[in-house]
């Protein structure tokens, strides 16, 4: 193979194999190659799995879905495969060596497009964090700087796809996980709107699953292939009658975005490098034609917000420990879970009916109120995707003895993207910003529930007057085909 695949896009590798100029097994041994020399140093694979990856590459049987041959890495929870590892980031899990025990329909979906799955993402314990470090794996590095994080929880992912060992990897995201990891490596994530995407068996109303990408027209294609929801969805969105691939190709007319660059409920201010972001994109988006202005809706993230988010976290996660603990047949105790994990599911496990039905009850409001704001004047939020560029991984790890006091520090990361998940809006952060020292930063655009189209549209104007394809981090595979 005397192409360099590293930096193509996914359609790209898709259209190489179906024209024969290479074959899914090439492109597996290259990711597999890739993976090899940077993965010591990345950490963004947890569950490298070359031998299922180069035998499901050689398979007469390979799917001949829209993706056929293109590398691929699930994230280690959420869609999965049956057969395949499902450790979710726990070292109890791991040393049980758990397996998933059918496919999810998302799980499903992506094995009829073609993608060759050569391994499990690196995510932080259950998902549970806005960084990518399980104490049992060891933390994901960030490939722009290796001391810092690439966010959570889908941070493995993002690192993998920012740092060329695969095009595209699945991603899930509940208060940021796709958005966060995105942002902080400098590559594209898209959370649909809620119903969406088939998440199932999880019910979380905020879970949503989908893919991280480098490229726009990929976000949309991926979003035609695995989009639209299972007959046993909880909450269902119909599929539109265009494809997105086609959608996104097709310019907008005149929008109305309104942005904002900081919010009420955190001690620290937005960093300034993120809102210099916010900034540019408004000036790119304008200079499109849109109308842009200072505008937002009533709140985002106050007080009030990130209690009631905490409450209903804290249940959730609660009973995925109860369930967990049905599942290996036993009580867990502190010894199987990290320290935040434990805490996090305490807060759940603390609450009344009462409470928690109070906190349900105050979030179907607040997302009544949020989206009457799409439902005026505009059409679309701009905003900082993270409150702060990438940080440095020592200062992200829960102290020990009392692991929720970091959850300033967390709320200053995802303050912008929790409020999405909640409301269920579809929001996709785009790497438009870059820091003094080249760290990338990216700014999320949110639409009104089901209007991905507007999304993508705009992405890919934003992708077209500031490129980002040729721009690629330090800690990259030396490996040339």
């Amino acid at each position: 193979m005397s192409t360099d695949v590293r930096w193509l896009d996914a359609i790209s590798l898709r259209d190489l194999v179906a024209d024969g100029e290479v074959t899914p097994a090439e492109l597996a041994d290259g990711a597999i190659a890739r993976i090899a020399e940077l993965n010591p140093t990345l950490n963004a694979v947890a569950v490298p799995m070359p031998d299922a990856g180069y035998a499901a590459a050689t398979d007469p049987a390979l799917p001949c879905g829209p993706f056929r041959g293109v590398p691929f890495l699930f994230k280690d929870a959420g869609a999965c495969v049956a057969g395949l590892p499902l450790y979710m980031g726990n070292g109890l899990l791991r040393s049980l060596d758990w397996r998933a025990p059918s496919d999810t329909v998302l799980g499903a979906r992506f094995r009829a497009t073609g993608v060759v799955a050569v391994g499990k993402s690196t995510l932080p314990e259950f998902g549970c964090q806005p960084t990518s470090q399980p104490l049992a794996f060891g933390p994901c590095r960030n490939p722009w700087d290796t001391t810092r994080s690439t966010s959570g929880s889908s941070g493995g992912a993002a690192a993998a796809v920012a740092a060329g060992l695969v095009p595209v990897a699945h991603a899930s995201d509940i208060g940021g996980s796709i958005r966060l990891p995105a942002a902080w490596c400098g590559v594209v994530g898209l959370k649909p709107s809620r119903g969406r995407t088939s998440s199932l068996p999880i019910t979380d109303p905020n879970m949503v699953e989908h893919v991280i990408t480098r490229s726009v027209r990929d976000t949309a294609a991926f979003l035609d292939a695995v989009g639209g929801p299972d007959p046993t969805d909880v909450y269902r969105l119909p599929m539109p009658e265009t494809p997105y691939a086609t959608t996104v190709l097709e310019t907008p007319e005149a929008l109305r975005i309104g942005f904002v660059d900081a919010v009420g409920g955190i001690a620290t201010p937005v960093d300034p490098d993120c809102v210099a972001a916010v900034g540019e994109a408004a000036r790119l988006l304008e200079a499109a034609g849109h109308h842009v202005e200072a505008a937002a809706p009533p709140r985002l993230f106050d007080e009030e917000f990130a209690l009631h988010h905490l409450r209903s976290s804290g249940w959730e996660f609660r009973q995925m420990l109860d369930g967990l603990a049905n599942a290996v047949g036993r009580p867990l105790t502190t010894a199987d879970v990290e320290p935040y994990s434990w805490a996090l599911a305490s807060v759940g496990a603390g609450l009344t009916d009462a409470e928690y039905s109070a906190s349900q009850t105050w979030q179907r409001a607040y997302t009544a109120e949020l989206s009457a704001w799409w439902a005026g004047e505009f059409d679309i939020l701009l905003t900082p995707a993270a409150g702060e560029p990438p940080a440095l991984l020592d200062e992200l790890l829960p102290p020990p003895a009392d692991p929720l006091s970091i959850l300033p520090r967390f709320e200053r990361i995802w303050c912008f993207a929790a409020p999405f998940s909640v409301t269920g809006q579809p929001a996709i952060s785009v790497p438009i910003g870059r820091t003094a020292s080249g760290l990338p930063v990216g700014v999320q655009l949110v639409a009104a529930l089901g209007r991905e189209d507007l999304l993508l549209q705009l992405a890919a104007q934003l992708e077209a007057a500031a490129p980002w394809s040729d721009r690629h981090p330090p800690c990259t595979s030396s490996d040339e085909s």
